[in-house]
């Protein structure tokens, strides 16, 4: 095969090995009119990761950078569980989660002041089944950045960490993962580490920071293929500008804020907000009043405006101790919070911390309203507990049109979920789908955290036998050369202004579910082990609140909640439960009013808010699939009669044999002198043989 291709550039690979297998990255086989494409083989997955990078001024006031990860059904050799679209449309929630994944990282290693739009794309396009493909998309995403010459201060990879028998392992198969106690995500440089995203079971700070370690040391020679690939193609360096306060402009901001920052403003949300917002008008009328075509200029003074807040609180935090709203470094915020707050809902809960408040709502129902995963990876998956998060304009005070969920309100629902997730009852004891929606009330930090400390309260509310409640808080970091500034319950001023945001859940016993995002390029694992040890006297503050408020669980359940109730049956009798066609099943449901939902398992739920409908299911089920039990009396008809005994059926499909000698006590001539064809008696089961025949008595029933 020729190394050249068609456009005449030459086909260009390097391999080393990453994690037990070959990892490759090619370039020049595939897209040869993006700005950069590279694709990357691992075991037999392979994603291809495109850069395109615009080349025209862009007079905007954020960085438009875009990373997507997608998800092609025939990677996998798949096509869509849909009934009606069969075609890939709209990012399933699970692939918009990854390519937040991939952008947390790559997003921050971009200078400030970076306006040019690029565009990352990862496409899976043939999937290994013995392992996850997000990692290896990340690092198709970060090997294109690296060749396009743009200013990205990459490479990053990334590993998904699990921990099995007490041992760390990258790449786990699906078997792995169901054992492990650990779902970690960490990407970073060769220098420190990036982005952190977790799911644990109740897992240790220490085994956290143990992981972190383990990572970043087994990520490293991902990072070494991409400098090599960089090396041998030598890309042009982008000619860029970056949009930057005019430092002169920055002086006279500075000058004129000068007396006005300080103590003048750490007061408590919300007066802070308003004395700033007066500041800001302020600040634009004199500005207005002394300098000439102002208007044209008002957004570099505002930017130099918003970068001299934003320095005045890592002072008073780094010199004096003291938050923009006065709190020392680990002070929580004022709690507040209730329970059963609507009064239809199965659950519902208030969570207040300061100015952000997370309202929350717990619906249950059948496991039949469980969500159905179809995607890529998973076969046939279900979610039986979902947490939807919506926070619309009016919680951060703007004019916003309505509209779906975006990625923000996914994550921040996904994070919540995971949290949760570890200490929900199984099916068996608690048969339910679990919908949890919280609504954003009023948002100044860590929306997220309330909406983990919201649900929890509701699910305690709505009666659901949680192992242990959850709580989260949201922390942050401020780095003043190699010294680390760690901040208790962060709030929006300390969030703009710091160098990381991580949030940290879990119980008493251990972490849920943690997400770190660095502003900065790199943190060492010491310092964030410091963090997150940090975070854990204030979880614990926040739980003590939420157990002030409801201590457990309630015994009881809404009255507007349905009743379920659960039978385990023999999985080979499914079908007796199910009829030809579901006739057996659809007439059960009809004549009962109860919904019915079997498992492979051989479990049945079956749900109605009316008791008398369940108890009637149940016991037609019963008679279904009942088990012959030995020693036990049955009311049966007699189906046939031989010379020898008669046949008579106990259970739906069971029939077993009285012998003529099991009549009576006293001698029997004839069957038809004691039993008639059709005819209902009771009879006792005495005994089944090794090829599954029923004795049956009906003199004994007479002792």
């Amino acid at each position: 095969m020729s190394t050249i291709n068609p456009s005449g550039k030459e086909i260009t690979s390097v391999t080393i090995d990453y994690c037990g297998r070959p990892l490759t990255l090619e370039v020049n086989r595939v897209g040869f009119r993006t700005t950069a494409s590279v694709l990357v083989k691992y075991g037999d997955t392979v994603v291809l990761g495109t850069t395109q990078v615009g080349t025209r001024p862009i007079q905007l006031d954020y960085f438009p950078l875009s990373v997507d990860y997608e998800e092609k059904m025939y990677a996998a050799g798949k096509i869509s569980g849909s009934r009606f679209i069969k075609r890939e449309g709209r990012p399933s929630d699970e692939a918009v989660l990854i390519g937040r994944i991939i952008d947390r990282p790559i997003r921050p290693l971009f200078p400030k002041g970076y306006r040019a739009e690029v565009q990352v794309v990862a496409s899976v396009l043939s999937m290994d089944p013995t392992f996850r493909p997000d990692m290896v998309a990340m690092i198709a995403a970060s090997s294109a950045l690296m060749l396009t010459g743009a200013p990205f201060d990459g490479p990053v990879a990334g590993v998904r960490v699990g921990r099995v028998n007490g041992e760390f392992k990258a790449f786990l198969s699906p078997e792995e993962r169901e054992q492990s106690d650990l779902d970690l995500v960490v990407a970073g440089k060769d220098s420190g580490i990036v982005m952190v995203e977790a799911a644990a079971n109740e897992v240790e700070e220490s085994v956290i920071a143990e992981a972190l370690s383990w990572a970043h040391a087994a990520m490293q020679p991902a990072i070494e293929l991409q400098k090599q690939l960089a090396e041998k193609l030598a890309p042009a360096a982008q000619e860029y500008e970056l949009v930057l306060p005019n430092e002169s402009i920055q002086t006279t901001v500075n000058e004129w804020m000068h007396d006005k920052l300080g103590d003048s403003l750490r007061k408590p949300y919300p007066e802070r907000n308003e004395l700033v917002n007066t500041l800001r008008w302020d600040f634009h009328e004199k500005m207005a009043e002394t300098i000439e075509d102002y208007d044209s200029l008002r957004d570099e003074y505002d930017e130099a405006f918003t970068s001299a807040l934003h320095s005045d609180v890592r002072r008073g935090i780094v010199e004096d101790g003291l938050r923009p709203d006065g709190r020392s470094l680990d002070e929580i915020r004022q709690l507040s919070s209730e329970v059963g707050f609507l009064p239809r809902a199965h659950g519902s809960s208030l969570f207040t911390r300061g100015l952000t408040q997370a309202m929350n709502i717990i619906t249950l129902a059948p496991l039949s309203y469980a969500q159905m995963v179809d995607t890529m990876e998973v076969t046939d998956g279900e979610r039986r507990y979902m947490h939807h998060y919506n926070a619309p304009g009016y919680t951060v005070g703007e004019v916003r049109r309505l509209g779906g969920a975006g990625r923000r309100e996914i994550g921040h629902g996904f994070l919540a979920e995971r949290a949760v997730a570890p200490v929900l009852p199984s099916e068996e004891d608690f048969p339910y789908a679990i919908r949890s929606v919280t609504e954003i009330m009023s948002q100044n930090g860590s929306t997220s955290m309330a909406a983990t400390c919201s649900s929890v309260l509701a699910l305690m509310d709505a009666g659901v036998p949680i192992k242990r409640p959850v709580s989260g808080i949201a922390m942050g970091l401020m780095m003043d050369g190699d010294t680390p500034y760690v901040l208790s319950d962060i709030a929006d001023a300390e969030d703009f202004a710091g160098d990381m945001d991580f949030k940290v859940t879990g119980t008493e016993k251990g972490i849920t579910a943690i997400q770190m995002d660095m502003k900065v390029h790199g943190l060492p694992v010491e310092i964030l082990e410091q963090a997150i040890t940090k975070s854990k006297s204030g979880r614990m503050h926040i739980l003590e609140h939420m157990l002030t408020t409801l201590a457990a669980p309630r015994t009881a359940m809404s009255p507007y909640a349905p009743r379920i109730e659960k039978i385990k049956i023999n999985p080979e009798k499914i079908g007796a439960v199910i009829g030809k066609g579901g006739e057996v099943i659809n007439k059960i449901t009809s004549e009962t009013g109860a919904e019915i939902d079997i498992k492979d398992d051989g479990l049945i739920t079956v749900a109605s808010h009316d008791a008398a409908s369940i108890e009637k299911a149940l016991n037609w089920i019963r008679g279904l699939t009942e088990e012959p039990e030995v020693g036990r009396i049955y009311e049966g008809k007699v189906v046939s009669i031989k010379d020898f005994g008669a046949f008579i059926n106990i259970l739906p499909g069971t029939d077993g044999m009285v012998h003529i000698s099991q009549l009576s006590d006293k001698r029997v001539e004839n069957v038809t002198d004691i039993l008639q064809e059709g005819q209902v008696v009771k009879v006792k089961l005495t005994g089944i043989d090794e090829r599954g025949r029923l004795s049956l008595s009906l003199k004994d029933t007479e002792q």
